[in-house]
């Protein structure tokens, strides 16, 4: 089992930030290794929308189809994906630090198979490097 928590402060509102990291068509410009986003049903962040990722990651290219779990605005975004080659969970929340101060977390857990399976070892770490760039990559982009 891989459980990858990280967290960062944005200085810029809460529904600003929220609002942005929430809208999966951003994904390719804050994560790293995200190449697309492209919904499967319609346009909406709310429970049931599924949306298809192409990644990379350890060299490999990844596809695989999220499916939002939970949503509250401002608050909490629950996705999560059973198939392909890394079942996960993705969790992000946002807290008002104070007015125009906001807490994010991020987190990934899952259970490795197959190829990713022989990564095991290496991938909480991988991982929680690969998240911090996302959320620092997030912060530059919305205090720009």
């Amino acid at each position: 089992m891989v459980d990858v928590f990280t967290e960062i402060i944005i200085n810029r509102p809460l529904e600003k930030v929220s609002t942005y990291a929430s809208n999966p068509e951003n994904a390719p410009e804050w994560y790293v290794n995200i190449q697309s986003a492209e919904w499967k049903t319609e346009k909406t962040v709310k429970k049931g929308s599924q949306i298809a990722f192409k990644a990379n990651f350890l060299g490999r290219e990844l596809a695989y189809i999220y499916e939002i779990i939970e949503f509250q605005p401002g608050e909490k975004l629950v996705m999560k994906t059973s198939a392909g080659p890394f079942p996960m969970e993705t969790i992000y929340t946002w807290e008002s630090i104070e007015s125009d101060v906001t807490r994010m977390t991020l987190r990934n857990r899952g259970n490795p198979t197959g190829f990713s399976k022989l990564f095991s070892p290496f991938m909480t770490t991988m991982m929680k490097k690969a998240n911090m760039k996302d959320l620092k990559k997030i912060k530059k982009i919305l205090e720009d």
